[in-house]
């Protein structure tokens, strides 16, 4: 009896420091890889780009074979794409089996692919109409292939939204989608309760800002220290824009009848330059926005209405992107240039040099942060190390007290 109560109380302390080593690290960061460029990295160099920051999460925008064989038995988890034209094709469920065989089956399990985003702003594309109709029936064609191959008890089926679904955004308890998309996004919502699927969002402050920057504050939208603002029916306090979007979906959702479903950020950056016309499209905002991110995400934060889920986001982007159409902010959202090298400082701390040129430098994802993150980063391992400590010395007075 007393061998098996000391054995039952070292257990017990083991299992302590397991779960205190468990807090490490920051496990909702993703970054988006796109690749509209004509002079990117080659896929194993970015494999190795994002190695050193320590990203373990990025998505991509198709299936390319080269990015998937690259990433094979590196841990990183990817998100693929499936193009909106191809919506159409895999409503029929033959075609959807044909196409997961063919882009998914042959890489998994060595390349960890955990998500499938069918289509991209499907809700507010050019050709709507028919995509909309497209959306769902591909979804659960997909779906469907993922179950017959036996992949869906680790690969998830969703589709990122632009926050323009939203009718209402602001305060986020009045959040709601438009009427018109109303009937699919219950269709959608619906897929994703059943499947136990997230609901994707690209949100973007910038995109506020830029649009009236007279009556919205730089610092709310950049994360900086800002009064913020109480939502009057809640009485939920918001410091950030991005937070109060997310929550402004999550209301939109529960006006629908759909409670529960997670909400997760599939797109959100901030452009380095601009046109004349696109206000704050700066290096210092840029840096500003994705340094405060960062150091959201380091602590692991949920949004005001769901404190104790951390909210899990997909910088964008990894890369310039120089083929991008549209106004110049959308070739200017990367963290680096094409070659590997920082498109501007937002406090990384050069940690080594990839074999792209001599002078490519990269960093820990830990350490894009401001001194004020050094420090919550510090007050963090004092009282990991604290708890340890007391773990310790609890050991140590049940293993003298007598049996």
């Amino acid at each position: 009896m007393a061998i098996s109560s000391r054995i039952a109380r070292i257990n017990a302390f083991l299992l302590c420091l397991l779960c205190f080593s468990a807090l490490q690290g920051v496990t909702s960061l993703g970054i988006n890889y796109g690749q509209l460029g004509n002079n990117l990295l080659e896929p194993q160099k970015v494999l190795d780009l994002l190695s050193s920051l320590k990203v373990t999460k990025a998505r991509i925008y198709d299936t390319n074979p080269q990015v998937l064989t690259a990433f094979a038995n590196s841990g990183v988890e990817l998100m693929v794409t499936i193009e909106n034209a191809m919506l159409g094709q895999l409503m029929n469920p033959q075609a959807a089996l044909q196409w997961v065989n063919a882009h998914i089956k042959p890489y998994v399990p060595a390349t960890k692919i955990t998500s499938i985003a069918v289509g991209n702003e499907v809700f507010t594309d050019d050709d709507t109409t028919v995509l909309l109709a497209n959306l769902v029936p591909a979804m659960v064609g997909i779906q469907t292939a993922l179950t017959q191959l036996g992949l869906d008890s680790y690969i998830k089926v969703s589709t990122p939204c632009s926050l323009a679904v939203l009718e209402e955004s602001y305060p986020p308890s009045a959040g709601s989608f438009k009427t018109e998309v109303a009937g699919v996004m219950s269709q959608l919502l619906q897929f994703l309760q059943t499947t136990k699927a997230p609901f994707w969002i690209n949100a973007y402050p910038y995109f506020a800002y830029k649009d009236n920057p007279n009556k919205i504050s730089l610092d709310y939208v950049l994360f900086n220290p800002n009064s913020g603002m109480i939502d009057p029916y809640t009485k939920l306090h918001y410091d950030n824009m991005l937070y109060a979007q997310v929550d402004a979906a999550i209301f939109a959702m529960a006006r629908l009848g759909f409670n529960g479903i997670e909400v997760k950020v599939s797109e959100t950056g901030w452009p380095s330059k601009g046109d004349a016309n696109e206000i704050g499209a700066t290096l210092q905002n840029a840096a500003i926005y994705n340094r405060n991110l960062l150091r959201r995400q380091l602590a692991n934060e949920g949004t005001p209405l769901r404190p104790r889920m951390r909210l899990e986001v997909y910088v964008f982007a990894l890369f310039n992107e120089d083929m991008k159409p549209g106004p110049t902010s959308e070739r200017n959202y990367g963290l680096f240039q094409p070659d590997g090298t920082m498109a501007y400082n937002v406090g990384l701390s050069a940690l080594s040099t990839t074999s792209t040129t001599s002078s490519t430098s990269t960093a820990s994802i830990s350490d894009i942060t401001s001194s004020a993150t050094k420090s919550t980063t510090m007050d963090f391992h004092q009282s990991w190390v604290s708890c340890i400590f007391v773990c310790v010395v609890t050991f140590q007075v049940y293993m003298r007290r007598p049996f």
